[in-house]
């Protein structure tokens, strides 16, 4: 039993299944699109539909494999649980009350995330740079709070629906921080009735848009440099192992022969 069970292992885990489980990952997400289309469901619905359901078969195979073949190893993955809820999500009956399940199917595509090495570096990056990203987010929560403060008191009288509370100055400070009709959609009408306006806006971009998202951009960077380097060298001491096991299996064989007794 304990040899099937690594035999399966080995094999779930080869890249020719691997690939595999990508090809039908890519194939139900082209077929979840198509079924948004009320022309390809009135004429090929039922195909749709069961092609839907073998795709989702296949990945319920997938994972009963290494659920027999890891065991309680299974849980210890954080990838191998992400899978089983993806899947398990799909298995709800989408009705009374979980219709809005169906809409979720289509999470079943992020199960490329799991199976595709490099997919899942970048993840493991973003992961890990979350903590230094929380200090960041802070930060950019008080310079926020205090540009709705001054946004709302200082233009909150003349222009109420982009500045008439809190709620609205953040907004459109937002807006104004993702560059998106910043200039000629607020900046300028407001600078129409208050001429310096711009002391206030002008470096407010500068501290958040070009200091504080770059930032970020920054720490998501390095710590997917780290969790490169970490993959690298654990692959250096795996190789540097095997090489080591290798060169004293040789000495040892080289004794034995130049070894008169072992001769006898």
């Amino acid at each position: 039993m304990t040899a099937l069970r690594a035999r399966l292992a080995d094999w779930i885990e080869s890249p020719r299944v691997r690939f595999t489980i990508i090809g039908v990952i890519i194939l139900n997400a082209i077929l979840l699109g198509m079924e948004t289309s009320p022309g390809l469901m009135a004429s090929y619905g039922d195909l749709l539909m069961a092609l839907d359901q073998a795709c989702l078969a296949i990945f319920v195979c997938e994972l009963a494999i290494k659920l027999f073949a890891l065991g309680p190893r299974f849980f210890r993955s954080g990838w191998n649980i992400f899978d089983f809820l993806i899947v398990g999500i799909a298995l709800v009956p989408a009705a009374q009350g979980f219709s809005v399940l169906r809409a979720l199917r289509i999470l079943r595509v992020l199960r490329v995330i799991s199976v595709a090495p490099r997919l899942r570096r970048v993840v493991e990056g973003f992961i890990t740079a979350l903590p230094g990203m929380g200090s960041v987010f802070l930060l950019m929560a008080i310079i926020f709070y205090i540009g709705a403060v001054m946004a709302t008191k200082l233009f909150g009288t003349s222009f109420p629906e982009w500045f008439g509370d809190l709620g609205r100055s953040a907004y459109s400070l937002f807006q104004i921080m993702t560059l998106e009709s910043w200039s000629m959609g607020i900046v300028r009408p407001v600078m129409e009735v208050y001429p310096y306006a711009w002391v206030f806006f002008v470096p407010f971009i500068m501290v958040t848009t070009f200091a504080v998202v770059n930032l970020l951009v920054g720490l998501i960077v390095n710590s997917m440099q780290d969790a490169h380097a970490e993959e690298s060298n654990a692959a250096t001491d795996a190789y540097r192992d095997e090489v080591l096991a290798r060169l004293t299996s040789i000495e040892a064989y080289i004794h034995r022969s130049e070894d008169p007794s072992a001769k006898k």
